[in-house]
């Protein structure tokens, strides 16, 4: 099987890459903050259809102009029941409207023996699949950070060691890559914005102190939740381990934003994860 069919493009993001190349402009033209002073080492991003999630999603990927990886990982949930607690994709190319991305088998060959060293299992495949997280990253990593290869991976068991079991592996298996991290997770869902606010501005507090298990603990508290918490949780492990020692949350906003409905609303909030030198962690 070589290229994954689209569940959504046309639909959650423009199928015309004309009108998508507008839309991802206008998007990153609305940014206002510059990129953090030390090295970036990934994002975290929401992942719903642009017109809710790409303006807050643009905060986090201009952080990226520039860049040149040889390799990004996307890290996101998996919104469907499966029996396996991490999976990749079978294909052999992801595809969106500004082309073809090709996955990485060689390093997900490579994880997968790493993940059944350190935690018994590896890699299920997710075969015709449904999911969205993933893909609506891509536009905007191809627009801003030209060619890459790509490792796909999505978490179905949230639960912590888990999480951290991925991260670590990540981290050993890549150490001598030039890679980007993203970890693809809405906020809180179908709260009212008050209640939304504050379960967010919880869960991104604890983004933002670059604390992984309190990620996934404030679902378990009932203090912040995100549908990603596993996937934001590895890549915050992953990075650590990496040399990354800040995170920046960059834009926070809701569904009620575009809609004007604020009985019942999704978050969405973009972060930047980085290391900073000598001089800048002084500071």
């Amino acid at each position: 099987m070589k290229v994954r069919p689209s569940p959504i493009v046309g639909r959650w993001y423009p199928g015309d890459p004309d009108v998508l190349v507008a839309d991802l402009d206008r998007y990153l033209g609305q940014v206002d903050r510059q990129p953090p002073p030390g090295k970036v080492w990934g994002v975290v991003a929401p992942h719903a259809g642009y017109r809710y999630s790409g303006p807050v999603a643009a905060y986090a990927f201009e952080c990226l102009r520039n860049l040149r990886p040889d390799l990004v990982v996307v890290v996101s949930p998996l919104h469907q029941a499966h029996g396996d607690p991490i999976l990749t994709t079978p294909y052999q190319f992801y595809e969106t409207p500004l082309g073809q991305v090709p996955v990485d088998q060689a390093a997900l060959n490579q994880l997968n023996r790493m993940l059944c060293e350190q935690l018994g299992y590896g890699l299920g495949l997710l075969y015709r699949d449904h999911e969205h997280a993933i893909e609506i990253e891509l536009p905007f990593l191809q627009y801003l950070v030209g060619s890459f290869r790509l490792l796909p991976l999505m978490v179905c068991d949230q639960s912590s060691p888990v999480a951290k079991g991925l991260g670590l592996a990540l981290a050993r298996v890549l150490r001598t890559q030039k890679v980007l991290f993203v970890a693809s997770s809405d906020l809180s869902h179908f709260y009212p914005l008050p209640v939304a606010n504050n379960f967010d501005d919880e869960l991104l507090n604890r983004v933002a102190a670059f604390d992984p298990e309190g990620v996934i603990a404030a679902d378990v508290e009932g203090t912040g939740f995100a549908c990603g918490r596993g996937a934001i949780a590895a890549v915050l492990w992953a990075t650590q381990a990496l040399g990354a020692n800040r995170v920046n949350i960059l834009r926070h906003a809701t569904s009620g934003d575009v809609t004007g409905e604020y009985g019942s609303v999704v978050g969405y909030g973009a972060a930047v994860i980085w290391q900073a030198g000598e001089e800048e962690g002084d500071s």
